[in-house]
């Protein structure tokens, strides 16, 4: 007879079905977001356009966090969400038309400001340092075009918030996808004509097919009904507020880090700003696919669990995703700290990315990459306090590690600088340090919070991570000594295929649970594919 399955056991097969499907749609969407900046590089390389358009596209960015990023992950997913569970759906429907008012509201006066002050935001808050006329004034105008782009991410980052919390995850995990293909179309149809201004023209276009791809999972909800309202007398909007709140000081914190590498990269000399934009962005790729996927996956399960009172279950599920995040983070931290090189000459290195140019992003990679394992468990455990409705802790925290991250950065560049090393790379490495530091203080104040975290668990699964992580290693030292000399492509594709099967071999002989987890989910698919081809019901 088999065993009857717990809530808890339920809970956790929802999320790992639904981390599939994300972590599926964001493999696609990262493919299509490495394929957009190896054509920008191509056109670009890392000259005096791209940087422009990086420190144009940071602000753009910053907007978009500060305002609709941070009410949707923190604020507005928990409050929905339970309203969804109470089965009071008008009441969430009104709710979601409200936020989605008032964020237009605020990003097209906030947008309008901006597109005024545009200069002055160049010179003394983006890149204080583009002394060069030309190299500004582009700074200015590709910024002004790309205003309208976080207006509409924030009306299409609401969508994903109500389809995530209908449990609907595939064409919201689609949408990053279509930004880049945007891209895409603006380096390779505009550009030619326009210059860089052709890559300002993709991102627009990318943010509204950003939008459109969710528009017919959104239309096929039950009961939706859009009001033309700001609701600022329903209690579940001033409780979005509420939340937002402390989690809108964090954002605020974590943007200034972020700006604070775009002027402290822009008097590094040309190129260490786009590399250290790159560096970054390729450390995203497996964070976004494997840490994103999970905690987009578990928010909406945490948040009915709290609703309904289980944070025993909570417990559970949360230590259970962080022991297989800890085993799917460590090697890709590994392989990109050691591949590095090969890595970034395989998929950029042409056209205007020259040899110095993938020095330039090794570098900043080498010390984002060790940083990777702090970025994931940050994503999954700040998801678990907002489930919790709890922003300030996970703000508080992030105030003081951005805090110290910005001393850390200028330290670090200054002492980067004095041994002869490239400066950027320190701003890389004070990232990371300050990441780390955050993780460990939110996993020990969620320890008390849940009256424990199962750590056994967790402890277990990064113990086999290092020891499995130091074999793949040996390995690819190995690897990488061999094929010295010969052909890049090799040095690179071989190396994430001979580290990934060393890895894999390595937790078989340590007996990982997780290993027999997704042989009998690979085995139980293959079946059910047959059993279609055949014809089989």
């Amino acid at each position: 007879m088999e065993p009857i399955p717990t809530t808890t056991s339920l809970a956790n097969k929802q999320i790992v079905k639904a981390t599939g499907i994300i972590m599926f749609a964001f493999i696609i969407g990262q493919v299509f977001s490495l394929l957009s900046q190896i054509l920008i590089t191509w056109r670009f390389g890392t000259g005096l356009e791209i940087d422009a358009f990086n420190a144009a596209n940071r602000w753009t960015d910053i907007l978009y966090q500060l305002i609709a990023a941070g009410a949707l992950a923190s604020a507005f997913v928990p409050t929905f969400a339970t309203l969804l569970t109470k089965g009071e759906r008008s009441k969430g429907w009104k709710l979601a038309s409200s936020i989605a008012n008032l964020i237009t509201l605020i990003l097209i006066i906030i947008g309008a400001i901006t597109a005024i002050f545009a200069p002055w935001v160049v010179r003394y808050v983006l890149a204080p340092d583009f002394t060069d006329p030309v190299k500004f004034q582009l700074t200015v105008d590709l910024m002004r075009i790309q205003l309208i782009a976080p207006v509409i991410f924030g009306v299409s980052g609401l969508m994903m918030g109500i389809l995530n919390s209908h449990q609907s995850f595939l064409w919201p995990a689609l949408a990053p996808a279509m930004y880049s293909v945007g891209k895409i179309i603006g380096v390779l149809f505009i550009a030619p004509s326009t210059g860089i201004y052709g890559l300002a023209v993709g991102v627009i276009a990318g943010a509204f097919m950003h939008c459109l791809i969710q528009l017919p999972a959104l239309l096929k909800l039950p009961e939706r009904k859009y009001t033309l309202t700001l609701g600022l007398k329903m209690a579940e909007v001033r409780e979005v507020a509420r939340l937002m709140g402390p989690r809108l000081l964090g954002v605020a914190f974590v943007q200034l880090n972020f700006l604070m590498n775009t002027r402290l990269a822009s008097g590094h000399g040309e190129g260490a700003l786009t590399a250290i934009t790159i560096g970054f962005g390729l450390m995203l790729i497996p964070e976004i696919a494997i840490a994103q996927s999970i905690a987009i996956a578990a928010l909406p399960t945490f948040s009915a669990q709290v609703a309904k009172g289980k944070l025993e279950d909570m417990r559970s599920s949360l230590s259970t995703l962080l022991r297989g995040l800890l085993l799917l983070a460590v090697p890709a931290s590994v392989g990109l700290i050691l591949l590095r090189v090969p890595l970034v000459t395989l998929i950029y290195q042409r056209g205007e990315f020259d040899a110095n140019s993938t020095a330039l992003v090794a570098w900043a990679l080498l010390f984002y990459a060790a940083g990777l394992v702090g970025h994931s468990v940050v994503e999954i455990v700040a998801r678990a306090f907002y489930a919790l409705h709890d922003t300030k802790t996970p703000v508080f925290v992030g105030v003081a590690a951005m805090s110290l991250n910005v001393g850390l950065s200028i330290l670090f560049s200054y002492l980067f600088s004095q041994r002869g090393w490239m400066p950027h790379g320190g701003l890389a490495l004070a990232n990371s340090v300050a990441t780390f530091l955050e993780m460990g203080v939110l996993l020990f104040c969620m320890r008390r919070k849940l009256s424990g975290l199962e750590g056994r668990k967790s402890l277990s699964g990064l113990l086999q991570a290092l020891f499995a992580g130091g074999v793949m290693s040996f390995a690819l030292w190995g690897w990488l000594a061999i094929t010295s000399g010969l052909p890049n492509w090799l040095t690179a594709l071989g190396g994430i295929a001979v580290g990934g099967l060393t890895y894999v071999i390595s937790l078989v002989v340590l007996r990982a649970p997780e290993v027999k987890m997704v042989y009998l989910i690979v085995v139980r698919l293959v079946s059910r594919f047959g059993a279609r081809r055949a014809g089989i019901k």
